[in-house]
């Protein structure tokens, strides 16, 4: 069963959709924080120019607050209060009332309570009569309260920002002048503005989840090509087939790039398995079918019994499944063992346990630096065997080992003077089962496994193994190993 999400495109647009949310949302309540200030200010600012107007009207300053031409509009109510508490003149909607500092006030955050009085820190005085030292005959006063109030009009109640601003007539009685603007109007349009967010939002993410679903199945279009093709190239087993390269030069090309190089590896991998398969049967077809024959033979005649080429059939054999068996293992990816071995010592004793057999006994040159590096023992005395093999097979009269440092290097070269090595032929000698025509022609039971396990075993020892001329004209095979320390 197929999970909710499972696909690149679905979890791609859900997250842009749930960023672009969150988003919005914040951008919308702070947008909605500073339209509300804003208009909160306006409206305390608007009732603090209508306080001041009326407290300097000529006729209040008079003391005449009976003849105070005062705003009739429900939305602008004003009221004069004396400092006893008195209520000396109001607006239409505020008559027959007591002073509006004994109304309720309006629900929090309704609007934001603010101080003139030298600060703004918010802090609304319980007593708005209470302003200090009183302004001078025929002044209107510098401070100003506000408060937000909930003010009953007719049968609705209404919230009002209302300022309170002080004033002192010219016979020396102090009054106050509370004016105030309606808070309706700006509470609309903060609804208004909220209704269109919560309209428009789920409309956004929409569109928002639909591009981005768009754009993500375009950008994937050529995965799901390398993927159909995958799929087809392992169902047919084809490994010569590739996947289709998009020209866009982006991570999905650089990755239908790696996954066309990983394919030509396989394949050439491939290929050098069975070629190796091929040529394998064909080495062991020989000795077994020389085997077979001589026992047959053995079998119908026991005197004509060849004893002597039984057993170097039988060696071959043996040699030849334990080189087979050892690249087996390499191919395998073993590693070699990371015990720490004296050349020096290594090439002595080969050597020493060669010097029996050996056609032509190898001249030794030997530095005094110390030669140990990291590695099987067994491997790399087979690597030195081998060489010494090839250079038994091809050399005249002189076969050379050299072992000494150089930099952070130690160094074994091993040389003939045979014919050495063609430079068109000096890579392919390394490869399996490659016999140059003039190895070919010796009877020694070579395979053509030998360079070719000795560079394998080098490789897993992080070294290197390259053939060169040697000073008399022969073949110089050196080997490159690290040194430990």
């Amino acid at each position: 069963m197929r999970r909710p999400f499972a696909s690149v495109r679905a979890r791609a647009a859900l997250a842009a959709t749930l960023v672009v949310s969150v988003a919005l949302v914040a951008a919308g309540v702070a947008l909605v924080v500073v339209l509300r200030h804003n208009l909160v200010d306006r409206a305390s600012l608007e009732s603090e120019v209508a306080a001041r107007k009326v407290a300097g009207a000529q006729a209040a300053l008079n003391g005449d607050f009976g003849s105070v031409a005062l705003p009739d509009d429900e939305d602008r109510p004003v009221q004069i209060v004396d400092s006893a508490g008195k209520v000396l003149a109001a607006s239409d909607d505020l008559r027959g009332r007591g002073p509006v500092t004994d109304y309720s006030p309006a629900p929090k955050g309704t609007a934001p309570k603010v101080s003139s009085r030298g600060d703004d820190s918010g802090h609304d005085d319980d007593d708005d009569d209470d302003h200090g030292s009183a302004p001078a005959r025929g002044k209107v006063g510098t401070d100003v309260d506000r408060k937000d109030l909930t003010v009953r009009v007719g049968d609705e109640t209404h919230d009002y920002s209302f300022a309170a601003v002080q004033g002192t007539a010219y016979d020396g009685r102090t009054y106050t002048v509370y004016a105030g603007i309606s808070l309706e109007d700006e509470q609309a349009t903060l609804d208004q503005v909220t209704r269109v967010m919560l309209i428009g939002l789920p409309c956004l993410l929409v569109v928002v989840a639909g591009v981005t679903w768009l754009v993500t199945r375009r950008a994937l279009r050529p995965v799901e090509g390398i993927r159909g093709e995958m799929a087809e190239i392992t169902a047919s087993g084809d490994l010569s087939r590739r996947v289709p390269q998009p020209d866009s030069h982006d991570e999905i090309a650089r990755l239908a790039a790696t996954t066309n190089e990983t394919l030509a590896a396989l394949e050439r991998s491939v290929e050098r398995q069975h070629r190796f398969v091929a040529d394998a049967s064909h080495e062991l077809r020989s000795p077994i079918a020389s085997l077979r024959t001589q026992l047959e033979v053995a079998v119908a005649h026991s005197e004509l019994l060849d004893v002597e080429g039984v057993l170097e059939d039988v060696v071959r054999l043996q040699h030849l499944a334990a080189d087979l068996l050892l690249l087996a293992r390499l191919d395998a990816g073993e590693r070699p063992a990371e015990a720490r071995v004296d050349l020096a010592v290594l090439v002595r004793k080969e050597l020493a346990e060669r010097i029996a057999t050996d056609r032509i006994a190898p001249s030794l040159s030997m530095s005094d630096a110390p030669l140990d590096v990291r590695g099987s023992r067994g491997q790399l005395a087979r690597v030195l065997g081998n060489l010494l093999d090839n250079a038994q097979r091809h050399a005249r009269s002189a076969v050379g080992v050299e072992v000494r440092a150089d930099g952070a290097d130690a160094v074994l070269i091993v040389t003939d003077d045979g014919p050495g090595v063609p430079e068109a032929d000096r890579v392919r000698i390394f490869e399996r089962f490659v016999r140059l025509d003039e190895a070919r022609t010796r009877d020694d039971g070579g395979a053509g496994l030998g360079l070719a396990i000795a560079r394998d075993v080098v490789e897993r020892h992080g070294g290197t193994l390259a053939v060169g001329q040697a000073p008399g004209g022969g073949a110089a095979f050196q080997v490159r190993l690290d040194r430990t320390t």
